[in-house]
């Protein structure tokens, strides 16, 4: 079956980007010249993905604005002749079909994805969180589909990770059974020091079988007393099989603050307009450290 829909996940409150996001979604803050967020749904448009179900929270709704379209602005945009800014913004509002639930209450990521099971029905789908930037080519969650598109179940995205960092992700334990797969044996959500070997940590991608609801409806609160993904991942490899992809690119964590900038940079430097001039101004400030 192929995967149509993808659900992102955008409740969070932002606190880690305070005072920034006290009036915006941190999914509307900007890299380069667009928000994160359009960056997830261009990665989920790339893959071939044909719906998109944001899972909100109160004062999101600039993120739906964002891609919806928007008459009055558009015809000011004409009148003054900006027809390549018009041309980029009807874009960005015929992407993809977009639809919004909302996150009653915080509960953790796994009760944020259970909240879209009646819009994602009873078929796979994607899962992309938007703190997550990935640089790379096919796009993450493509190569991820290419993989499901012959295993048939669940997999999560997972990179390497040094040891004494694995303390701060979900990790994975698994057997090898090709280049870059892993049969899932066991996960850990943020394990103490010394609890697991594995170096294998969970980034923000995911193609799950819609027997993850089923679970999540029945997973207890776990770490942080939230309603943990990775809890529901564990239970649902005990019933068939889940594997781990270690995807080709970079990551950038664009929920923390040292993550954001890196990304600006990265992506900065190869954007198509401005990448040259940005990156001989690092060359410049780098040598004047």
């Amino acid at each position: 079956m192929n995967v149509r829909k993808a659900v992102i996940p955008v409740a969070g409150l932002g606190t880690r980007f305070l005072p920034a996001t006290k009036a915006i979604p941190k999914e509307m803050l900007t890299v380069v010249d667009r928000p994160t967020i359009q960056y997830i749904v261009e990665e989920a448009v790339a893959a071939g993905i044909e719906q998109v179900i944001f899972v909100t929270s109160e004062g999101k709704s600039a993120i739906e604005d964002h891609f919806d379209y928007n008459y009055e602005l558009e015809t000011v945009l004409k009148e003054k002749n900006k027809d390549d800014l018009c041309e980029e913004l009807c874009h960005i509002s015929n992407l993809i079909d977009i639809v919004a639930v909302r996150q009653k209450k915080p509960l953790g990521l796994g009760h944020a994805i259970w909240t879209a099971r009646k819009v994602v029905g009873n078929e796979p789908f994607a899962v992309l969180l938007g703190d997550d930037m990935v640089l790379s080519d096919p796009p993450c969650i493509r190569q991820m589909l290419e993989l499901f598109d012959d295993v048939q179940e669940s997999i999560i995205a997972v990179q390497r990770v040094p040891l004494d960092q694995t303390n701060q992700y979900g990790i994975v334990e698994g057997t090898k059974k090709r280049d870059r797969t892993f049969r899932v044996e066991h996960l850990f959500e943020k394990p103490a020091a010394g609890t697991t070997t594995s170096d294998m940590a969970i980034i923000g991608r995911y193609i799950l079988q819609p027997d993850i609801f089923d679970i999540l409806d029945d997973t207890e609160p776990g770490h942080g007393g939230e309603i943990q993904l990775t809890d529901a991942l564990l239970s649902l490899a005990k019933k068939r099989s889940i594997y781990a992809y270690e995807f080709e690119g970079t990551r950038y964590d664009a929920g923390d603050k040292l993550g954001y900038l890196k990304a600006i940079i990265a992506f900065g430097l190869r954007h198509p307009v401005i990448g040259g001039e940005f990156q001989e101004h690092i060359k410049e400030v780098c040598k004047n450290l």
